[in-house]
């Protein structure tokens, strides 16, 4: 079995305070000469502990695990289920020792694991850890940084911000479906997109992305989340990415956008030829940003 040394948590995201956390855990395996590692779940563990609770992902479950796993990691993807949610700190640690090799771990300020985690301090599990012949590491801190906080930033429409706190751009993908193709009548046709109902979508607005298609070719793009007052009463909110300069066709194609920047709010427009020239306004500033 090989000798671990691990840290453990969902890592929606995978953000700068995450690879914080990920570059201290390779900083100390390289000098203890264990394999880092880190143990995740298949989903958030609030899905299964109050599903009513659960945030919207920033980033799907395996793509967590492909970030993770491309930074040099060892990954291990454990099932949250209600059996994995009633063990205490201390079968956590056993189970890990005993069963994954695990000799040290790497804990976050805010990291907790076990029905009895929240009650618990760092100086707690460092604690049940010497009990147990495991050291527990201090990880460092990026101040503000946290999916939580990135949540709100995106709710917020700042996908400038985001970026900055995850390191990247936020992306957001999703299958490009039929839609009632009133893009196309007025000279700008949209790739309208089906999203996992549990992905975070940023706020309504209008923003500069850049989109990327299944080929792996490029484009800048005009993105519109919202209600489209102008067209009609009480729509369904939609994603729908017009591509300037770029013609073909994208049904059921993945399409991955990449959020540059927040052009401006939804708006309602007076008519059709208004809601044309403001968007070629925002084509202009779409390529600009990108």
């Amino acid at each position: 079995m090989d000798r671990r040394i691990a840290t453990v948590g969902t890592f929606d995201g995978v953000h700068l305070g995450h690879l914080a956390v990920t570059d201290a855990l390779q900083r100390f395996a390289a000098e203890r000469s264990l394999l880092p590692t880190v143990v995740t779940f298949d989903r958030h563990p609030l899905e299964t502990v109050a599903p009513e609770r659960a945030p919207k992902r920033l980033m799907s479950p395996a793509d967590e695990v492909s970030a993770l796993r491309s930074l040099g990691l060892d990954v291990i993807v454990e099932r949250f289920t209600p059996d994995l949610m009633r063990l205490t700190a201390r079968q956590w640690m056993e189970g890990v020792r005993d069963n994954l090799g695990v000799r040290a771990l790497v804990m976050g300020y805010d990291n907790t694991f076990g029905c009895d985690g929240l009650d618990m301090s760092l100086a707690d599990y460092r604690r049940l850890g010497y009990q147990l012949g495991m050291d527990v590491i201090e990880a460092p801190v990026v101040p503000g940084i946290s999916s939580s906080a990135i949540r709100r930033v995106l709710t917020g429409g700042d996908v400038e911000r985001g970026a900055s706190m995850l390191g990247r751009p936020y992306r957001l993908e999703g299958t490009v479906e039929a839609g009632n193709q009133l893009g196309r009548t007025i000279g700008f046709p949209t790739a309208n997109l089906a999203v996992d109902s549990g992905r975070l979508v940023p706020a309504n607005g209008v923003y500069a992305c850049r989109a990327e298609m299944e080929d792996g070719s490029c484009n800048p793009a005009v993105v519109n989340i919202g209600v489209r007052p102008t067209v009609g009463e009480g729509l369904a909110c939609t994603v729908e990415a017009h591509l300037p300069g770029w013609t073909g066709d994208l049904y059921g194609q993945t399409l991955k956008l990449d959020f540059a920047a927040r052009l401006r709010d939804e708006m309602r427009f007076g008519s059709l030829e208004e809601l044309r020239g403001q968007i070629e306004r925002d084509c202009r500033a779409a390529i600009s940003k990108i």
